[in-house]
């Protein structure tokens, strides 16, 4: 999942990275989770950017799923981080886990070509708020799985 909208961005990195979610941001996101909640997906841990706007975006999706207590904060889900370092956390998981990520582009649709195509640079774009359920098929010799499908928060909203 993509943070929701945090107006506009700044320039100065340690200052955007606490952006806050704006009004509608917090409104899209909160339709994301209750869109999540009737899929009734067994979740095992929602896991954060720290970043404070995919924070607030976890912390929306987890109160509406009930699931404060499985809000975990990752340094692996920053813009800025290596891949290869979330793959390492999410093998220890397993690949039948079900996680919910919360982060930002062009990181998170990088990670989704990684995983689908093998390659980032795969022509697709998560909106903000937006979702996507990939199936992961294993870690080795490189990670690799399905992308199931792409949902932007007005597609969700007509869903439901």
């Amino acid at each position: 999942m993509r943070h929701g909208e945090a107006g506009v961005r700044l320039e100065v990195p340690e200052k955007d990275a606490d952006r806050r979610l704006t009004t509608a941001g917090r409104r899209d996101v909160a339709d994301v989770a209750d869109f999540l909640a009737s899929l009734k997906i067994d979740l095992k841990v929602i896991a954060s950017s720290p970043l404070k706007r995919a924070l607030e975006t976890g912390e929306i999706a987890a109160r509406k799923l009930r699931m404060l207590n499985q809000l975990e904060q990752w340094d692996e889900l920053k813009p800025t981080a290596d891949t290869s370092n979330l793959y390492q956390r999410l093998s220890r998981l397993g690949v039948r886990q079900e996680v919910l990520l919360v982060g930002h582009e062009p990181y998170l649709s990088g990670m989704i070509g990684e995983i689908i195509a093998g390659k980032a640079g795969v022509n697709l774009v998560l909106k903000k708020g937006g979702l996507a359920k990939v199936r992961l098929n294993g870690f080795k010799p490189a990670v690799s799985g399905e992308l199931r499908w792409l949902l932007t928060t007005k597609l969700m909203r007509k869903m439901t």
